[in-house]
């Protein structure tokens, strides 16, 4: 890699979201407010709050990831490596918001329909467990499970 370009690497726990040879300019957030990265720059490590950060490839174009929080590394003035909870691409931070939105939307529906299945599944263990109970006892389940609600 030039002392001109800096590569870019992105990922979460369980995939490399970007990476990205060419970077001339980055910005991203940490608790210190925004700040940027050119080619060249001294070794860093940052943690980055909820931002969006950007960058620039050396063809003029302007490319952005919202970020939920993570670490950022800067190696030999040539390497960004950001390891993040989530993040959403965008090529505008336009549609990026609308994309963040959507993504969010989708994880909180995935985390209920897993809520409801956690609630069937303890529901049919309890049902298993009365009546097993209740053939012990030689009394219905509807008896048994009466008996412990009231």
């Amino acid at each position: 890699m030039s002392a001109r370009a800096l590569s870019l690497v992105i990922t979460t726990p369980l995939a490399v979201i970007k990476q990205v040879d060419g970077v001339t300019s980055f910005r991203a957030s940490d608790d210190s407010g925004s700040f940027g990265v050119m080619p060249g720059h001294a070794d860093l490590l940052s943690v980055l709050r909820d931002c969006v950060a950007r960058w620039k490839t050396g063809k003029g174009e302007w490319s952005y990831c919202a970020l939920h929080g993570g670490v950022m590394t800067v190696e030999n003035g040539d390497t960004i490596r950001i390891a993040c909870r989530e993040g959403v691409l965008g090529t505008d931070v336009a549609t990026l918001e609308a994309e963040v939105r959507r993504h969010r939307e989708a994880v909180a529906q995935e985390a209920s329909r897993a809520r409801v299945s956690e609630a069937k599944l303890h529901a049919r263990a309890i049902r298993q467990i009365m009546t097993h109970l209740s053939h012990d006892q030689n009394i219905s389940v509807e008896t048994a499970l009466d008996e412990i609600f009231q």
